[in-house]
């Protein structure tokens, strides 16, 4: 079987800059302006409910479409919590389940059909109990009320979900920055790009190699992130090799690659940055569901995906799939300090 296209990259090309697609959307980016105004006003203005959770909330989310690295942000930031003596829960949309109208709460090793892959990889490598529903507050509600334990809440995404309460917004972007800075769909942003002035920290997903970010000015705080991998994992044996032994001819004559992530080519960077030429480098659609294989017409030893990607394909029975993860390297070695200083704060009923 021939894999599907990825359908990201034509829209990304144009998202870049002000070419003629963006010129001939910029009447319909005009109405998303105007909705995104409207709907903030009603909750800043109190029309809207909006529902305040009795323990803080930390929300990590993106103003461009798409994958920008959030997740594992998300996973570094429930670890470091914990460590630091907070027992934290997370709350998702559940993207690509079918949720139904009560919230699904779980822990530990989450079927991804049920709950959504990232909502899965989330808790497979944090532990954290996971609840998931569209509407944030629900899942909130729903997951004090099964985990009475879990003293702050980390919101996977939700930065324009504004019927959720909270108290430290993070935004995560990457290389793209803004693009052509304009909404949807003549551009790529959810939001304006003032809105990153807004936020209490920004962090840019740097590819490897790339220079760091400049120093920081006034505004939110900022860092840069960089994924780096660690051992690859087999998904069928769960047996770990380096990363360094799939650039080995003498071990795996031929490595190809698959990603369904919103940015494809950035995995597929990071591992030609460890020494791996993988070829084929098949770009999935973002959350491809693998209800059929895309790799049985690919001629490989050993074929690497992402974490995200290996939660959905353990049904596969491929033995030539091996896992790469991935763990957030940030610039700032402060920053998880001074979020938990904010959530004390927060916790004990002050400004954060």
């Amino acid at each position: 079987m021939k894999p599907p296209p990825a359908r990201a990259p034509f829209p990304q090309r144009h998202w870049q800059h002000d070419g003629w697609l963006a010129t001939l959307l910029r009447p319909l980016s005009a109405l998303t302006a105007w909705h995104v105004a409207r709907r903030r006003e009603q909750y800043q203005a109190g029309r809207r409910p909006v529902y305040r959770a009795p323990v803080p909330v930390v929300v990590i989310g993106n103003i461009y479409v798409g994958g920008t690295g959030k997740t594992p942000v998300v996973i570094a930031t429930v670890q470091a919590l914990r460590e630091r003596g907070w027992t934290p829960g997370v709350i998702s949309r559940g993207y690509g389940a079918r949720i139904g109208p009560q919230p699904r709460v779980g822990q530990g090793d989450l079927a991804p059909a049920s709950y959504g892959d990232e909502p899965a990889l989330i808790a497979r490598a944090t532990g954290a109990p996971v609840a998931v529903h569209p509407r944030r507050a629900l899942a909130a509600q729903a997951l004090l009320q099964r985990y009475p334990h879990v003293d702050v809440i980390v919101s996977d995404d939700g930065l324009q979900h504004l019927a959720l309460a909270r108290d430290v917004e993070i935004a995560v972007q990457d290389e793209r920055g803004v693009g052509n800075g304009r909404l949807l769909p003549a551009g790529p942003l959810r939001e304006p790009a003032a809105r990153l002035d807004t936020v209490d920290a920004v962090i840019t997903n740097r590819a490897p190699g790339s220079p760091a970010s400049a120093g920081a000015g006034t505004g939110p705080r900022r860092a840069d992130m960089r994924l780096e991998p660690d051992a690859a994992r087999h998904l069928q044996s769960g047996a770990r090799r380096p990363l360094a032994d799939f650039a080995d001819a003498s071990a795996f004559p031929a490595v190809a690659a698959a990603a369904g992530i919103g940015n494809p080519e950035r995995y597929f960077a990071t591992l030609r940055a460890a020494g791996v030429r993988p070829a084929p480098c098949l770009a999935l659609p973002d959350h491809y569901d693998y209800r059929r294989s895309p790799f049985d017409a690919v001629a490989a030893d050993a074929i690497l995906i992402t974490s995200k990607d290996a939660i959905k394909c353990r049904g596969l029975d491929d033995p030539r799939l091996w896992e790469v993860p991935v763990q957030a390297r940030l610039s700032d070695p402060g920053l998880f300090d001074w979020l938990a200083a904010r959530l004390r704060r927060a916790a004990a009923g002050g400004s954060p």
